[in-house]
């Protein structure tokens, strides 16, 4: 997939082959920064408000100063993509971290925060969004703050790792038997027409299609219930899902190798991919159910 030439960094705008920065440079040594990855369709950006108030939370939880205030890097990303003629479906990855310094734990005096963002190819994930993925369960071991969308990712890492080598597509985490989210998602359980998730505590991130699940389920007249649930009850689902901004809602059907109700997208599921797709503007040609009624 494509990497656009343009780069926004937290002066200006430089080719991709003249991006450097010092060896010491925290976000290297320290994983000292945080990030974002924000969802363009058809050339436009999906939750852009969500995702930038979430970076500036970030930012102020991990005392980092943005580069940028808040109208201004609105408009920088708009110029990223109109610099790299981006019409199509995409993704922006944007990381800011507290910048380059001699190497110490204590935070560096008046050292400029490093950012920069860059435009990548993403196409829908079609084939999963219709005919759903398989996970299994992982243990927890992540830092308590997880509502910081920090560049600490290392047991995330190694979780999407552990599911990878299963031929699974995400690793559902928990902790003493209770289910979080999942390594790069969060994550939905459904039971006699009701769903539940997580509270959006600090232990989760508060994800950006996460909230978007919620004002679904509101709309739809569907019971949206934050309340955690253990991983035993995983097998008595009715359905179960994801989300993200790159996965979108994403059908569960197998979990450590048990199939999930009768092993198909549930209804729930889809009717809240109908109303994914229709907040997003996808086009109708575009659609996972265009394409699946093709396909039949």
């Amino acid at each position: 997939m494509t990497i656009y030439d343009h780069i926004l960094t937290e002066n200006d705008f430089v080719k991709q082959d003249t991006l450097k920065y010092p060896f010491e440079e925290r976000g290297l040594q320290f994983g000292d920064g945080i990030y974002e990855v924000i969802r363009v369709y058809n050339g436009n950006y999906y939750l852009i408000d969500e995702h930038i108030d979430r970076l500036y939370r970030s930012a102020a939880a991990v005392k980092i100063d943005v580069p940028y205030k808040k109208e201004d890097m609105y408009e920088r990303l708009n110029d990223l993509l109109q610099k790299n003629g981006i019409d199509g479906d995409a993704k922006v990855y944007l990381q800011i971290t507290r910048g380059s310094a001699p190497r110490d734990h204590a935070f560096p005096d008046q050292t400029q925060a490093n950012l920069y963002a860059y435009v990548k190819d993403l196409p829908r994930p079609d084939t999963f969004l219709r005919d759903g993925v398989s996970a299994i369960t992982h243990e927890d071991v992540r830092w308590d703050w997880c509502y910081i969308k920090s560049l600490n990712l290392l047991p995330n890492v190694l979780a999407k790792q552990t599911a990878k080598e299963h031929g699974c597509y995400e690793a559902i985490l928990h902790k003493n038997g209770e289910v979080t989210e999942c390594s790069s998602s969060n994550v939905y359980f459904v039971r006699q027409g009701k769903v539940y998730t997580h509270p959006a505590k600090k232990n989760i991130l508060h994800g950006c299609v996460r909230m978007r699940v919620e004002a679904f389920c509101k709309r739809e007249n569907i019971d949206f219930i934050e309340e955690a649930f253990q991983v035993e009850d995983l097998a008595y689902a009715d359905e179960l899902f994801l989300s993200s901004s790159t996965s979108e809602i994403m059908p569960i059907l197998r979990v450590d190798g048990q199939t999930i109700g009768d092993g198909r997208p549930g209804a729930l599921t889809r009717k809240l991919q109908k109303c994914y797709e229709a907040d997003a503007h996808i086009n109708e040609e575009d659609s996972i159910f265009t394409s699946q009624t093709a396909a039949e």
